[in-house]
């Protein structure tokens, strides 16, 4: 049972990051040297993506349109209207400003791909679908979450975001992503036989963007400016807003009529939200003193998303079982 609960090594390592970033943050030349090579990493991390990602798996199943569409408005309309009217009726005391702009953030993020595609598969349902939908997010969310950002910052007053860092989403993110897959004619195949070198690329680049941003943040004084109130009102906010989205995307899927696997596909490719497009485009969207703060939330609703669907995925599965074995 308490397996179910326990943080996976990736966990691990964010909260040793952070634990290090809040020791020893880095400062100075080595801050610099060290967030340039952030950077690198990161337009890595999209090149390899662009070239292990098939066509196939792009436009696989997208005839299955009205699915696709479903799961792409809980992601991008759902999601960010929960999180505006959590950020309206939230108090202060339980949620400070700055963590008020990261839960807005984490609504406009894309789902996931791995973990929602993952998931699917243990609950068994439409694993061609997820993949799908997921690949369609996050594609999709390169474009849409900076826009969907500058819209709901604008609505809060803290003013839109500027032309340079579009262009710096464009040379940072998409264009690495683009070469990958106009090269991986040529080197789709070695990276296909080099997951563990993609695997590693990804979780450094994410560890490497969160180190330096929470350096930042601690040289600027996060732990002065951060009750622990904020922390404990972001934690519970994070398990009601998936709670409700989880709640939601059964409710629509039903009500439109899906079966029980393109349901699960629903559940839990429009539930997700990605720390992986995250804390990239984070710290290209904002200044690098906020970017500590911004990222939080989603760091915490990554490990509640990832304990809370691991168990909805074995509770589908027996389901599954049980009606197997009652037809039997």
């Amino acid at each position: 049972m308490l397996s179910r609960f326990r943080p996976d090594s990736f966990t691990i390592a964010l909260i040793g990051t952070v634990v290090l970033a809040a020791l020893l943050p880095g400062r100075g030349a080595f801050a610099v040297y060290f967030h340039d090579f952030s950077n690198v990493a990161i337009a890595l991390l999209f090149f390899l993506h662009g070239a292990r990602l098939s066509r196939e798996a792009v436009f696989a199943g997208a005839t299955h349109w009205r699915l696709h569409l479903l799961v792409l408005t809980c992601t991008f309309a759902l999601f960010p209207l929960l999180g505006v009217a959590i950020v309206q009726v939230a108090p202060d005391w339980l949620l400070p400003e700055q963590l008020a702009l990261g839960v807005l953030y984490l609504a406009c993020l894309p789902s996931t791909v791995q973990s929602s595609i993952a998931f699917t598969s243990i609950a068994g349902g439409n694993v061609p679908a997820a993949i799908c939908s997921a690949s369609a997010s996050n594609l999709i969310g390169v474009f849409l979450t900076p826009l969907l950002v500058a819209l709901l910052l604008r609505t809060q007053g803290d003013g839109a975001m500027s032309f340079d860092a579009v262009e710096a989403i464009m040379l940072q993110l998409l264009v690495p992503f683009l070469a990958g897959q106009v090269l991986r004619r040529w080197i789709g195949g070695w990276v296909a036989r080099h997951k563990l070198l993609v695997g590693l690329v990804d979780r450094g680049s994410i560890l490497s963007v969160v180190y330096i941003a929470f350096s930042e943040a601690v040289v600027n004084g996060l732990w002065q400016q951060m009750p622990l109130n904020g922390l404990a009102g972001m934690i519970a906010i994070a398990c009601v807003l998936l709670v409700l989205v989880l709640g939601l995307t059964t409710l629509l899927s039903r009500w439109f009529g899906f079966n029980k696997a393109d349901e699960i596909a629903i559940v839990f490719c429009g539930s997700k939200k990605s720390l992986a497009s995250g804390v990239p485009i984070a710290n290209v969207l904002f200044p690098a003193a906020q970017v500590g703060v911004i990222v939080l939330p989603i760091m915490l609703f990554h490990q509640i998303q990832l304990m809370a669907c691991s168990a909805l995925a074995r509770r589908y599965a027996r389901r599954s079982e049980c009606g197997t074995r009652s037809l039997d």
